[in-house]
């Protein structure tokens, strides 16, 4: 691998390694680091949710839902009095259209409508609310959160002013009601029997013969009677009223002065319901609580004027006594499962349609799981942990050492074995007497070099055989080496190498401590933290998961540092070791090639 990579490379593939093992999987990302609060939201459209079962809405639409927080899952202290750094965004980062209904940090409640495209049947999405930020500045869209076909949204949220609509079409009441606060979703509207709230006679509101239309809205009726009249449009002999006939929905149609009236197979005597009248051209159908209760077949007839909440348009029947909330309607004919949202995701089971997760705290390694876990972690286990970070700590230093020295050794003896290659007749030609002998090679080499033979193995060990030869060849006597002399300088040259094998091994032993002893030493912490964890649980008599879960999780995080601590080191031992045996080996081979040229160069037969 040395050969193939460069150094350097090899060490940021290392670094790469021990940072990818370091950090933690993060959760969802974090959408902006100004924000410093956040809590997950799963609007749940399968079989455990609401059970859509058929299409809600285009696949390039959106809905708007209506998002509940209190202080149960919402961190009121922590966003700014008006709530005007709220911010909804999905899983993926894509921030999403919304606007405030009420806020009120004081008691903690506050009522949001969300814009959540691609709601499929079926299936979940998941978006977060953030908060938290101090310099934001309000970024709320009424008329962004509903698509252009829903030509008015009354939350009656007003108090002594008319409803105001938050779509685009600004269809304004032409009449202030009674304000009723408590209501459904934060105020409504109080009807007595008599007083209207007249619609606008605007152009969006203009049906057509045959218009498809959506009506939407929440009823609570006080006082059931006979024929009430609580939605009531007419017009040239034609109309359409939506009313309640002894607390039973109904739904009538008029065209030409005839009467057309289909009643519920459902009672609202008790309590919000919501009523639902979706027209498709052909048919009008009526929902109650988002369920088809009724239908009858016709079209809408052309109609230009004001609808009248409340009372008959005529006033031919009896007025509505109760009150109302959220009117909505769209000039198109929504699906059976866009209704059964508004009805399950707006009414008292909201909580079908939309699950709050865990609150979560800035970015990074202080938010999520990872911070609660830590948080958790016992003092006992603090030890463990600390012992463990410990010894990470002495292993990486080992590694980097060893891979540096192991690094020049190579280099350095692949010059030496070059320039040893190149001696014909006087091995200690590459050696001088003296302190300079280790450092230098008699011209051999250039002075760039010397640093490198400096750490060369391979010289370390011709140093001790060329000294060996020069306590032989004194004087000006024939250099004639015997049998015996050759086998003891053999010997000494042996004893160079092991003691070279010794420096390159020193140190290893630390890195096999750190891979068999950290992921013992983290088991021990982690069945401590859990005989911990139940000992505590004994003593408190409480047994629940939420109690028992984060001392496990803590627990096994002495486990997860002594892995932590033990997979760097078996790496980068096992790569440290091959390398060491690639050097000892050429080490072998140098002392078999120093021998025989001995014999080569000094024996007896040489000088004949």
């Amino acid at each position: 691998m040395q050969n193939i990579l460069p150094r350097y490379l090899r060490y940021a593939t290392l670094l790469g390694l021990l940072v990818a093992m370091a950090v933690p999987a993060a959760a969802a990302s974090w959408w902006n680091s100004q924000w410093t609060e956040r809590a997950r939201i799963t609007v749940d459209a399968a079989a455990s949710g609401i059970n859509a079962g058929s299409q809600i809405v285009a696949a390039d639409g959106s809905i708007p839902v209506l998002v509940r927080l209190h202080s149960g899952n919402f961190k009121f202290d922590k966003a700014k009095p008006d709530g005007s750094d709220i911010r909804f965004v999905l899983s993926d980062g894509s921030p999403l259209k919304f606007h405030i209904e009420k806020y009120d940090s004081l008691l903690g409640e506050a009522f949001a409508w969300v814009a959540v495209p691609n709601i499929k049947p079926s299936s979940e999405t998941e978006l977060y609310v953030y908060y938290g930020n101090a310099t934001a500045t309000a970024a709320f869209d009424g008329k962004g959160t509903y698509d252009s076909n829903t030509v008015l949204v009354y939350h009656f949220s007003e108090h002594g002013t008319a409803a105001r609509d938050v779509t685009q079409w600004s269809n304004v009441a032409q009449n202030a009601g009674a304000a009723a606060d408590g209501s459904l979703i934060g105020s409504g509207l109080r009807l007595d029997g008599h007083t209207p709230l007249r619609l606008p006679a605007s152009q969006s509101l203009s049906w057509r013969a045959g218009q498809p239309v959506t009506w939407s809205l929440w009823v609570k009726q006080t006082q059931p009677a006979a024929n009430v009249v609580l939605f009531s449009r007419k017009e040239n002999g034609g109309g359409l009223v939506i009313g309640v006939d002894n607390s039973v929905p109904y739904v009538e149609l008029i065209n030409a002065g005839v009467p057309q009236r289909a009643a519920a197979s459902a009672n609202i005597a008790t309590g919000w319901h919501h009523l639902a009248v979706v027209a498709t051209g052909t048919a009008i159908t009526l929902f109650v609580d988002g369920e088809a209760r009724a239908s009858l077949a016709g079209a809408i007839p052309a109609l230009t004027g004001p609808g009248v909440l409340g009372v008959d348009a005529d006033a031919q029947a009896t007025g509505f006594t109760g009150e109302i909330d959220e009117l909505e309607i769209s000039n198109v004919a929504r699906s059976a499962s866009f209704v059964k949202l508004l009805a399950i995701g707006q009414g008292p089971d909201n909580g079908k349609l939309m699950h709050f997760g865990g609150t979560e705290e800035d970015a990074g390694w202080s938010s999520g799981y990872f911070a609660v876990i830590l948080k958790s972690v016992t003092i006992d286990g603090w030890v463990v942990i600390g012992i463990l970070m410990i010894m990470a700590a002495i292993s990486w230093i080992v590694m980097v050492e060893k891979g540096t020295y192991i690094g020049k050794v190579d280099k350095a003896n692949r010059h030496f074995t070059k320039a040893f290659g190149e001696v014909a007749s006087d091995l200690t030609i590459m050696d001088t007497e003296g302190e300079e002998a280790v450092t230098g090679l008699s011209g051999k080499v250039t002075a760039a070099d010397r640093f490198m033979q400096k750490n060369s193995s391979l010289y370390r060990v011709y140093h001790i055989g060329v000294q060996e030869l020069r306590h032989r060849f004194t004087g000006d006597k024939v250099r004639i080496l015997s049998a015996q002399s050759i086998a003891a300088i053999r010997a000494a040259l042996d004893g160079g190498l092991a003691r070279e094998a010794q420096r390159l091994n020193r140190q290893m032993v630390l890195l096999t401590i750190a891979i068999a002893g950290g992921p013992f030493l983290g088991l021990l912490g982690t069945v401590i933290g859990v005989m911990v964890t139940f000992a505590s649980i004994a003593a408190s008599g409480e047994v629940n998961v939420n109690a028992i879960a984060p001392g496990i999780a803590a627990a096994l995080a002495a486990t997860v540092a002594g892995l932590f601590v033990a997979i760097p080191a078996l790496f980068a031992y096992n790569y440290l070791l091959s390398r060491i045996r690639n050097i000892t080996t050429d080490m072998q081979v140098f002392v078999d090639e120093f021998t025989t040229k001995m014999a080569e160069f000094y024996s007896e037969s040489a000088e004949v």
